[in-house]
C-alpha cells in the first residue's frame, strides 16, 4: 500500500519550492557583463520615468476599485517592488492597474474596502499555490494569433483609457470633458511629448526621452503659467509609510464564501495578464522561461499588499513597455521605480503634483504606438483566415470585456479551430493484404480523436470488404475515448456482417488507453514498440467474442 505523506511534509516541500524560487542570485540583478555606471544611469533613470507615469495610474485606478487613492500607490510600491526583486522576468513593472480593479469595485461597493484586502490577501495565496503547482507554464498554451490579439486589444484599451484625463467634474458634480483654451493646450502638449519622445531618440539616448519629455513639457507650463489639469488636481499624492494591519473583517465561513469567488477572478486575471506580459517582454528582451517563479512573485506581492491596505496588482503592459523602451533590461530598474515612489509619497509630492497631466498623456499614447503590433495588419493579409479570425476576436474582446475574457475565448476558438482543420486530415489508403491472404489492409493517417471519430467511420465499407480486415495505425494515433469508441463501432459493424478486424502497429500510448477501459485487454510484452497488436473480435468484449 503507497504511504500517504503528512501534511507537514507537503507543506515544508511547497515552502521549500517558493524559497528557492526567491534565493538570491547576483546574475538577477547585474548582468553577466558587469556593473557600470552606464548601467545604472540607464536603469535608475528608466526607474524614475516609469515612477512618474505611474502616478496618476495608480490614482485613477484606486477611483475605479472605489477605494481612496493611497491604496492605489501603496499597491503599486509594495507589488512593483516585490516583483521587481523576485519576479520571473527583469525589465516587468507591476502595480495596480485597470483589469483588475473593474472587478474590486463591486466587492468595494457592497462590502467595504476592508473585505477588498482581505480579498487580496487570499488573491495571493491562490497566485502562491498556482506557482507551487507550476500552472504557470499552461501559459505555452496561448497561440500566436491570441497573444498579437492581446497585444493589440490592451494598446486600444490604454489609449481609450487616456482620453478619461480630459475630463473633469462640474460644479454639480458631473464628469464632463473639458473645453475652450484648457482643451486646446492639453491637446498641444499631449503632441509637444510625443514629439520629443519620437525625436530626442534620433539625437541621443544618453537619458530616457520619456523622462526628457515629462521634465521639459512641466517646466513649460510651469513658466508660461498655462492652465491645464495636473497629477494634483486627480488627488493628493501625499501620505506616509504603509501600516500593517489585518482586515478588519469576521474570519468565518461567510466571509470566506463572500471574498473567494472575487479573489479566484482576480487572481486568474493578474496571472493571465503578468504571464502574457511576461512574453511580451521577453520577445522584446530576448529572455525566456521564468513563469512559474512570476506566479510565486505575484503571489508573494499581494499577500503582502493586503495587510498594508493596498488594492492589489499585476503586471503592468504599459509601464513595461514605458520601462523597456527606456532602457531598462535589469531588475534595478524596478527596484527603483518602486524606490521613487514611495519617495513622492513621502516628500516630494508637492512636486509630482505640478506635472500636467498632458505630458503624462502623451507619454502613454506613445506606449500605444510602441504596444501596438503594426506589422499583424500585414499578418492578417498572410495566414490562413482562421488565424486572421482568432486575432481579431480577442482584439475586439479585449477592448468590449477584459483581458481575461478575450483570451480564453481566444484559446477556445483557437482549438476549435485546430480540432476541425485536423480532423480533415484523417484518410486511409487500402491495399491488399502481404502476410494475411485475401485480406484487406486500411493504413489510417491522421490523428484519431473525438473530432475526427465521425470521419474515420466513413473510411470503411464493411458490407464490401473480405471476411479478414486490417487496420494499420502506423501513421495515426489513437487519442482519447472517443477515438476507442469509433474503433469500437466500427468493430461492431464488421461483426454484425460475420467479419473480423485486426489492429496493427498500437503505441503503448494507445495500449495503455484501450486498456483503460476494461473491455479490450492488450498484452504489451508482446508488442512493446510497434507490431502486429490483436484481433480485435476476440478481445473485445462488445462483439460478444
Amino acid at each position: 500500500m503507497k504511504k500517504i505523506k503528512p501534511h507537514s511534509e507537503v507543506a515544508s516541500r511547497a515552502i521549500l519550492s517558493i524559497a528557492k524560487s526567491f534565493s538570491f542570485n547576483s546574475q538577477k540583478y547585474i548582468p553577466k557583463d558587469g556593473a557600470s555606471f552606464s548601467l545604472f544611469k540607464v536603469e535608475i533613470l528608466s526607474g524614475l520615468t516609469v515612477a512618474l507615469a505611474l502616478v496618476p495610474e495608480a490614482i485613477a485606478f484606486a477611483f475605479v476599485a472605489g477605494v481612496a487613492p493611497l491604496s492605489g500607490l501603496y499597491a503599486a510600491f509594495i507589488v512593483g517592488l516585490i516583483t521587481a526583486v523576485f519576479g520571473g522576468r527583469p525589465g516587468m513593472i507591476s502595480g495596480a492597474t485597470g483589469a483588475l480593479a473593474v472587478v474590486m469595485v463591486s466587492l468595494v461597493v457592497e462590502h467595504g474596502a476592508e473585505y477588498l484586502f482581505a480579498t487580496v490577501v487570499l488573491m495571493g495565496v491562490l497566485q502562491l499555490i498556482a506557482g507551487v503547482s507550476k500552472l504557470g507554464n499552461f501559459i505555452r498554451m496561448v497561440p500566436e494569433p491570441v497573444m498579437l490579439g492581446f497585444v493589440n486589444g490592451l494598446a486600444i484599451v490604454i489609449g481609450i483609457s487616456q482620453l478619461s484625463q480630459f475630463k473633469t467634474i462640474n460644479e454639480l458634480g458631473q464628469t464632463v470633458w473639458i473645453s475652450g483654451d484648457t482643451l486646446l493646450y492639453s491637446i498641444i502638449f499631449v503632441l509637444f511629448t510625443m514629439s520629443i519622445i519620437w525625436f530626442l531618440p534620433k539625437l541621443t539616448k544618453a537619458i530616457p526621452s520619456t523622462l526628457v519629455a515629462i521634465l521639459f513639457t512641466t517646466l513649460i507650463v510651469l513658466v508660461i503659467k498655462i492652465d491645464i489639469p495636473s497629477v494634483g488636481d486627480l488627488a493628493s499624492v501625499k501620505g506616509g509609510l504603509p501600516n500593517f494591519s489585518i482586515p478588519n473583517v469576521p474570519f468565518n465561513l461567510e466571509t470566506l464564501k463572500i471574498i473567494f469567488p472575487y479573489a479566484f477572478i482576480l487572481a486568474a486575471i493578474g496571472l493571465i495578464e503578468s504571464l502574457l506580459t511576461l512574453n511580451l517582454v521577453g520577445e522584446i528582451t530576448n529572455k525566456r522561461g521564468g513563469a512559474s517563479q512570476e506566479c510565486l512573485a505575484q503571489g508573494f506581492a499581494n499577500s503582502v499588499t493586503g495587510f498594508f491596505g493596498g488594492m492589489g496588482g499585476c503586471a503592468m503592459i504599459g509601464q513595461s513597455m514605458i520601462n523597456v523602451r527606456s532602457g531598462g533590461r535589469t531588475r534595478i530598474a524596478g527596484i527603483a521605480a518602486a524606490i521613487f515612489l514611495l519617495i513622492f509619497i513621502l516628500y516630494t509630492s508637492s512636486y509630482i503634483e505640478m506635472i500636467p497631466i498632458a505630458a503624462l498623456v502623451g507619454v502613454m499614447f506613445m506606449v500605444v504606438i510602441g504596444t501596438f503590433a503594426w506589422n499583424s495588419i500585414k499578418f492578417l493579409m498572410m495566414v490562413p483566415k482562421s488565424d486572421a479570425l482568432v486575432t481579431v476576436l480577442v482584439t475586439v474582446v479585449t477592448v468590449l470585456e477584459d483581458l481575461a475574457v478575450a483570451v480564453i475565448v481566444g484559446v477556445i476558438v483557437s482549438a476549435l479551430v485546430y480540432a476541425w482543420k485536423t480532423a480533415s486530415r484523417i484518410r486511409a489508403t487500402e491495399r491488399p493484404s502481404k502476410t494475411e491472404k485475401g485480406a484487406k489492409v486500411y493504413e489510417i493517417e491522421g490523428p484519431l480523436f473525438f473530432s475526427s471519430a465521425n470521419s474515420f467511420l466513413e473510411l470503411f465499407t464493411p458490407e464490401n470488404d473480405p471476411n479478414l480486415v486490417i487496420i494499420d495505425f502506423a501513421k495515426s494515433r489513437v487519442i482519447d475515448q472517443s477515438a476507442l469508441k469509433a474503433i469500437e463501432d466500427i468493430a461492431l459493424k464488421y461483426n454484425s456482417f460475420g467479419k473480423k478486424i485486426k489492429l496493427r502497429h498500437l503505441t503503448k500510448d494507445c495500449h495503455k488507453l484501450l486498456s483503460k477501459t476494461g473491455q479490450l485487454v492488450v498484452d504489451s510484452d508482446n508488442d512493446p514498440d510497434y507490431g502486429l497488436a490483436v484481433d480485435y473480435g476476440v478481445k473485445l468484449k462488445i462483439c460478444g467474442k
